[in-house]
């Protein structure tokens, strides 16, 4: 049976979803899976065993996925499990952001020993921490996955007007959005924006985006929430933009040495996710993927290999990662003695996937000498 690695302490809800037989712990030799929340893989060396990683989240930056990619390990996130943790602290966000709530609680705990005095000085200085209503203003979302669209319901119930914008939103996520209007960039979106929460991922495309020019088209006062990545905010731009008023307040989930300390900003130590139930939630999504995966080749929410949709019966699987533009025939015609009964091919981001349902034993070693070919594993239904 299976044996899977835990880097990270994993909530015992997703370990109990593995069927009888799995070895899960911290210590287990040569694995076929990997379970990880947020350990650093980067400098870690992969046994040759293992086909699989599950990241307990939605962000897999703790993952070298283009490597994972180069030896046919498959990696899968948890994307929506850990929606409405993340959800909780942004609406907590944008009343941080307003209300000086942080600071103020600050300034009480130096009112201690001041015995009867305590409550003219809480009315001579609360003046300080004053701060508006969130209600009917505008709040921006950059990126409108699983977390922004819950953060668009909640803000719309308290009384917020919403607009945002993702380049890869699909039809049918559009079609669930009554509570926000769409535009079509995100200069837009800042420019219409009172409030700002970011939900992007980080790639060499949004690493920095929120900067200097593109602040440069907001109000002045623009109140950020960042529970995303710190990568997608330039620090020393939002430094300066927090010194001259076009941003008013900046609340991050993601402290940086730079940002600590910093006027106008409020340092939550990541605590998006950090909530029993989301954590529960990503477990149990990720033993299943995982499962799903090293027992029948299925793939769901993969970030380097394609989605697939395959019969839950068979004899022989052959599931093969390729490079992308792989010849999917020569696998099929290589293995042609053995009666292929059911043939799929599936186009990924970093690599593809071929998935060939055949009748008795299937010598690997035939289709691993293709070119091309980077891993195959013959699985037995």
């Amino acid at each position: 049976m299976p044996n899977i690695l835990t880097l990270n302490k994993i909530a015992k809800c997703g370990l109990a979803q593995f069927p009888e037989g799995y070895v899960c712990g911290e210590d287990v030799a040569a694995p076929d899976a990997i379970m990880v929340r947020s350990a650093s893989m980067h400098e870690m060396k992969l046994d040759p065993a293992t086909v699989a990683i599950a990241r307990a989240g939605a962000g897999v930056n703790n993952v070298p996925v283009d490597a994972c990619t180069a030896q046919g390990v498959c990696v899968f996130n948890t994307p929506g499990a850990n929606a409405n943790g993340v959800k909780e602290l942004v609406i907590m966000g944008l009343f941080l952001a307003s209300r000086k709530v942080a600071e103020a609680m600050d300034w009480c705990k130096t009112l201690k020993g001041e015995g009867a005095n305590v409550p003219k000085l809480v009315e001579k200085g609360k003046g300080a921490y004053g701060g508006p209503e969130i209600l009917g203003k505008t709040l921006g979302l950059i990126g409108v996955g699983a977390i922004g669209g819950l953060v668009a319901d909640a803000a719309a119930a308290l009384g917020m007007a919403v607009v945002g914008y993702d380049p890869y939103i699909s039809d049918a996520a559009k079609a669930k959005l009554a509570n926000l209007k769409l535009l079509d960039s995100a200069a837009d979106v800042i420019a219409a924006s009172d409030y700002l929460s970011l939900h992007a991922p980080l790639t060499p495309e949004t690493k920095g985006s929120i900067n200097a020019e593109a602040l440069a088209g907001a109000r002045d006062g623009l109140r950020i929430v960042n529970t995303a990545r710190a990568e997608l905010v330039n620090g020393a731009d939002l430094i300066a933009a927090l010194e001259n008023g076009k941003v008013a307040a900046y609340v991050v989930d993601f402290p940086t040495d730079e940002m600590i300390g910093v006027p106008g900003v409020t340092a939550i130590p990541h605590l998006g996710a950090s909530t029993p139930e989301s954590e529960d939630n990503c477990a149990i999504m990720a033993a299943k993927q995982l499962t799903a995966y090293l027992e029948r080749g299925e793939i769901v929410n993969s970030v380097n290999l394609p989605r697939t949709g395959l019969p839950e019966k068979f004899e022989t699987r052959v599931c093969v990662v390729c490079e992308k533009g792989f010849d999917f025939n020569v696998i099929s015609n290589a293995l042609a003695a053995h009666q292929p009964q059911h043939f799929n091919t599936y186009e990924g981001k970093g690599a593809d996937y071929i998935v060939l349902d055949t009748k008795g034993d299937v010598n690997c070693g035939i289709v691993e000498a293709l070119p091309g070919v980077i891993r195959v594993r013959v699985l037995k239904g």
